[in-house]
């Protein structure tokens, strides 16, 4: 975005002999010396972790807001210029707190681009001096965050981060959660790898990709060999080029390297998986799952585009749609197959941005699932062609689940147009991370068992910055009973104090199979 707060933070001179010596992507924060993710400050040189790592680069701004606050009371027409504008010393990318997001245009002078400059000569110019200390570093930070305690013996912390290929943090978050969904993760991992065939097609993958009419890509194979990457233990990031490369070839949309929305990017990549799996394999259609208990009362089963495979299997619920005409009260209901729901953040709330801001209520997932599920009127605009009165009618529409998927997608829809632009709605919505009872929105809840309606949270993705074509994507997700922070080729262990308190965009909930005594409920 183009930051307005340029010239009055960016006064450090390019070449400024204040700089820490080293290479920068080695330099350490200036308050808890972690030498992971170094940010400068462009006002006054001084270094700090980012926000991912200690947050110590936010908290230096923030107090420079604090004294320059206090500065304006005693001095009010001496001007002292702002903290607000940072860079990444390992990518360079310019950052303005002000803003909440990255900065793409410079000041007059050119500063930034010329303290861009001299970090990378700095990086260059120092890089054979500084490996061997740094690569010690990276070690030592590397095994010390490896190993943790558990019943009192080490364990290695096994999840591997995925590397930023250029704006592709939002792939970064959905592979990450999906990783963490074990039935629908396992299935591709325990597929057998793509053979090759012989003579004149020697080389060509064997599965067939629907979208383009050609078999030499196939987008489930590549996935099948980032999941299996992404739970080995290894302390390097996965590079997931060849996945992306799958991913341009049969997603247009996704082409280039500029920022895209994280929901819209799951939603192709379950819709093209659940297409190439309908495909046969050596004329043997081994990825067809039977779905259970997908049968409606109307004959129909909870697919998409034909066959049910493990994507409808896992993903899959049934929504019933009722439609009622307010003139002679003719009802019209129709079942409607979902990967996802989308979610609308009740208006009354869309000024809470914090959850311990003091005025007004929290909003919670019960108040976006109420506001799903409701009667409503429908406007003059979606007028309902009532087949008894033969005319357009007014009338009302209301959501029922027929059925309940075993993995339960909720996306929050924070990202609105308004007449030139798409603005984000930032306001804290509180989610439970076990217990999540939906009985209360089934259609026939006296049908579903005790156990069948709940929940567990197995991730969340969260978008941080103020635009859909900016900010930047995270994801946390629990494995074998602990939370990960996955942050691109960051992984970090966290607690569920932390996670609760995110900004959540996505919501992975997996159907619960046992009791738990510690019930939440929603």
């Amino acid at each position: 975005m183009e930051c307005p707060h340029l010239n009055s933070s960016v006064c450090i001179a390019p070449d400024s002999t204040q700089f820490p010596n080293g290479s920068p992507s080695s330099w350490c924060c200036s308050v808890c010396r972690s030498n992971k993710s170094p940010w400068v400050c462009l006002t006054c040189s001084s270094v700090q972790c980012g926000r991912y790592v200690n947050g110590h680069a936010k908290k230096h701004f923030e107090d420079s807001q604090i004294q320059a606050s206090n500065h304006k009371k005693s001095e009010k027409h001496d001007k002292k210029p702002q903290h607000a504008v940072c860079m990444d010393c390992s990518s360079y990318s310019t950052y303005c707190y002000r803003c909440d997001d990255f900065v793409v245009n410079d000041t007059k002078l050119g500063l930034v681009q010329k303290v861009r400059e001299h970090l990378q000569n700095l990086e260059n110019s120092g890089f054979s001096v500084d490996r061997h200390r740094k690569r010690k570093l990276l070690e030592s930070s590397s095994l010390n965050n490896k190993l943790l305690k558990v019943n009192g013996s080490a364990s290695a912390l096994c999840a591997t981060g995925l590397r930023n290929l250029g704006n592709t943090c939002f792939m970064n978050a959905i592979l990450q959660s999906l990783s963490n969904i074990q039935q629908f993760c396992c299935y591709f991992k325990e597929l057998p790898a793509v053979e090759l065939r012989s003579g004149k097609t020697a080389g060509r993958r064997m599965y067939h990709t629907r979208s383009l009419g050609d078999n030499s890509v196939s987008l489930v194979e590549e996935f099948r060999k980032t999941l299996c990457a992404l739970w080995q233990g290894s302390q390097t990031a996965f590079s997931p080029e060849s996945l992306f490369y799958v991913i341009w070839k049969i997603m247009p949309n996704f082409r280039g390297y500029q920022q895209q929305d994280a929901h819209e990017f799951m939603r192709y990549l379950l819709d093209h998986l659940h297409l190439e799996l309908q495909g046969e394999c050596n004329g043997v259609s081994r990825s067809t799952i039977p779905q259970e208990g997908a049968m409606l009362s109307v004959g129909g089963k909870c697919c998409i585009n034909g066959t049910s495979t493990v994507v409808t299997s896992i993903f899959g619920g049934i929504l019933q749609n009722e439609v009622n005409c307010l003139i002679c009260g003719t009802e019209s209901r129709k079942f409607d197959p979902f990967l996802d729901l989308s979610l609308d953040i009740p208006s009354q709330f869309r000024n809470k941005r914090t959850k311990n801001q003091e005025s007004g209520p929290i909003c919670t997932l019960r108040d976006c699932l109420r506001s799903f599920t409701d009667l409503e009127e429908l406007d003059e605009t979606e007028l309902y062609m009532c087949h008894k009165c033969k005319k357009r009618q007014k009338s009302t529409k209301k959501f029922w689940i027929q059925k309940l998927p075993k993995v339960f997608c909720l996306h929050l829809k924070r990202f609105h147009w308004t007449a030139y632009l798409r603005n984000k709605v930032d306001t804290y919505v509180e989610f439970p991370l076990r217990g999540l009872d939906m009985k209360c929105y089934l259609l026939e809840p006296e049908n579903s068992g005790p156990e069948s309606c709940l929940y567990e949270l197995a991730a969340v993705v969260v978008h941080h910055g103020s635009g859909v074509g900016s900010g930047h994507y995270t994801a946390y997700a629990t494995h074998e009973g602990r939370w990960y922070h996955f942050n691109d080729s960051t992984v970090t262990l966290t607690d569920e104090e932390t996670v609760v308190k995110a900004k959540a965009y996505i919501l992975f909930y997996i159907e619960r199979h046992t009791k738990s005594a510690s019930d939440s409920k929603l």
